[in-house]
């Protein structure tokens, strides 16, 4: 081959694939300073470098390319390094140039060889056989892959009988080709890649993951062991590229990234990048040990595994399938239908509606659990922190005692002043709940305006800091922050102040009152029932005597069935074998008497006689007109429906009429 057929940058290029990229740092940087020195743009310096082992990243490779300045090292040193390496440019020796004091005017370039076109080429190769050397080596597929027949000569590599893989843009235009040969693996000189340039094995890209590979062997791999497409890059400093140009045509595309042993790290970051995943090589494998390795060493589903096993970066943000909602827990409740688990709630009412009093005995009944007004309640530690009317917060707790019992030891009060606004007392209130260990039920702030003295009500501002305290607050303690709050001038339009805290809760109770008559009704509920009302009145109880002997009184809670409550009690059952044990145990239930026995769950409610469900089967089967043999299979089934039907409840082994 005649050297007028090459330009100076030709030869350059073709110098430079002759190099090993995997050498010393020292000499790998002495190759960049003669490359850039002889005219190769950074690009085409990047994607010899990155086929080296000890690759890093492309921000290394670009840091030293950018710190190379003009002079020292000349295009020069690139061909003696080449030579030495065993390069050779098929040029005759170069001819002394004539002496003349006039400069020779500059000829154009003479057009390239047609042998360099990538789709001359291309179209010149007979497609690639099972049987090819590389192809069996590497349990690959020949499918699109064509071999190259003839005298081509790249980097002192003979490509003939050599491997050809196309290069392709994401549009389809062919536009590079590589040359798998005995000694490496060079692409055609003179043509750059482009940066979505890549080979897509076993597409189309639809709806399946895509894997992205540095090169053939590990695409072969991948789409042998899922049928998924996968993606050679041609090098493992092109891969990020590769990965954004897929992202922006496939924007919905599952993108895997499969790095080689080592690159774990790299493979993570291009992964958070374009929002994919990556895959690791298993735990202990060599550097640069890839998927075909793997493949090789076990089979093919080993590989699938590895690769059913990628990690993906956390997602803020994840859209769920009616599937996906149908597998997510039901909402919580401490109190059920009235109080959630978890949040922000409220209690408000005009003053002297007895708010105070109906919440001390709903935080009473949330401290013990059991039951409360019909709802079934789950125990928790209270905090109940009386910012109004403290001198009376005893007697109120000494009457409820006197009604009900002795209060439980999870209900702990606070009279001391605070600002919830105020980040200090937060972090005090916090610490002093913490220590002892009183996180995660609820804590009560009654009432709200004393919570945030002088703060201005109706100003969103100042109601915006109050919820965000609040809300403060339940991040740092979980469970729920309930705000005891008083109604406005017109009490049938709620809450006084700002609309913004109605928003801002999870739940709300309403306490109302008319004359004598008091209820409470479900303002706002979280996935419950609202504006159905519970009456209740105030049970005087007398505490004591003053200094002068006349009687010191307080108020309990006392509830009064409603109508709704009377016409939707399920009634006993007229006949067959489920009356015949209902009125069993209505005997068995009179004669147990209403202290409630050792072992009894807590949910069984003050007064209520029960049993154990065992008991209670044994002293009823008898009364059955039927085959003894089939008395207690019956028995059970009949106390099955009662309790089904809403007449019994069963918690624990015990029973008791609902």
């Amino acid at each position: 081959m005649m050297r007028d057929q090459f330009t100076e940058l030709e030869r350059a290029r073709s110098a430079l694939l002759a190099l090993d990229a995997g050498s010393d740092r020292e000499t790998w940087v002495r190759h960049a300073m003669s490359a850039k020195a002889a005219g190769i743009d950074f690009e085409e310096f990047h994607n010899w470098s990155a086929g080296a082992g000890n690759y890093r990243n492309e921000a290394e490779c670009r840091s030293v390319w950018n710190s190379i300045k003009e002079g020292g090292v000349t295009a020069a040193s690139l061909f003696r390094s080449a030579l030495a390496a065993g390069w050779t440019d098929g040029t005759e020796a170069r001819p002394k140039r004539p002496q003349s004091r006039k400069k020779e005017r500059q000829q154009p370039e003479p057009t390239k060889p047609a042998f360099h076109a990538p789709v001359t080429l291309w179209n010149a190769c007979k497609p690639a056989t099972a049987d090819h050397e590389y192809i069996d080596r590497k349990n690959g597929l020949p499918d699109g892959l064509r071999c190259y027949s003839g005298s081509l000569t790249i980097a002192g590599q003979a490509c003939d009988g050599a491997l050809v893989l196309p290069c392709f843009t994401l549009s389809g235009e062919l536009a590079s080709l590589q040359f798998v040969t005995g000694g490496g693996k060079p692409f055609l000189p003179g043509v750059k890649l482009p940066a979505d340039g890549c080979l897509i094995v076993g597409g189309p890209i639809a709806d399946k993951p895509v894997y992205l590979v540095e090169g053939i062997g590990q695409a072969w791999s991948a789409h042998q062991a899922t049928a998924c497409p996968a993606v050679v890059c041609f090098g493992w400093g092109r891969v990020a590229k590769v990965a954004e140009a897929l992202r922006a045509k496939y924007p919905n595309a599952r993108l895997v990234i499969v790095p080689d042993g080592g690159k774990e790290q790299q493979a993570e970051a291009i992964a958070r990048h374009v929002r994919g995943a990556w895959v690791e090589m298993p735990e202990g494998s060599a550097n640069n040990f890839d998927l075909n390795d793997h493949h090789q060493a076990h089979d093919l589903k080993a590989v699938r595994t590895l690769l059913e096993q990628a990690k993906e970066p956390p997602q803020r943000y994840r859209l769920l399938t009616p599937a996906d909602l149908s597998c997510l827990l039901p909402v919580r409740w401490r109190v059920r239908g009235v109080l959630p688990f978890e949040g922000i709630g409220g209690i408000f009412g005009p003053s002297g509606s007895g708010k105070s009093f109906f919440t001390i005995d709903l935080l009473a009944a949330v401290a013990s659990g059991g039951e409360w007004f019909g709802c079934r309640v789950k125990a928790a530690p209270v905090l109940y922190i009386a910012l109004e009317g403290e001198a009376g917060i005893s007697q109120r707790v000494k009457a409820y005692e006197m009604k009900h019992g002795p209060v439980s030891p999870g209900f702990r009060f606070m009279l001391q002043a605070l600002d919830i606004r105020n980040a200090g007392d937060r972090a005090d209130l916090v610490q002093a709940i913490k220590a002892a260990g009183w996180c995660g039920g609820v804590l009560c702030l009654d009432t709200l305006n004393r919570a945030a003295p002088g703060m201005d009500e109706n100003d969103s501002k100042s109601m915006g800091e109050v919820i965000s305290a609040a809300k403060a607050l339940q991040a740092e303690l979980g469970g729920l922050v309930l705000l005891v709050h008083h109604t406005g001038k017109d009490a049938t339009k709620g809450m006084r102040g700002h609309s913004s805290l109605h928003a801002a809760l999870d739940a709300a109770v309403e306490v109302c009152r008319d004359g004598d008559r008091r209820e409470w009704k479900m303002h706002k509920s979280k996935d419950g029932e609202d504006g159905e009302a519970h009456p209740f009145r105030l049970g005087v109880v007398e505490v004591g005597s003053d200094d002068e002997g006349e009687p010191i009184t307080s108020c309990v809670v006392v509830p009064e069935e409603s109508t709704g409550e009377a016409v939707r009690r399920a009634l006993p059952p007229k006949s067959g074998n489920q009356r015949v044990i209902w009125d069993a145990l209505g005997e068995l239930f009179r004669a147990a008497g209403s202290y409630a026995p050792e072992g009894a769950p807590k949910e069984l409610p003050p007064g209520r006689p029960c049993l154990l469900l065992d008991a209670a089967i044994d002293g009823a089967r008898t009364r059955l007109v039927c085959d003894p043999k089939r008395q207690t299979e019956r028995t059970q089934a009949a106390i099955t429906g009662l309790i089904n039907r809403g007449l019994l409840e069963h918690r624990e082994g015990w029973i008791w009429c609902a």
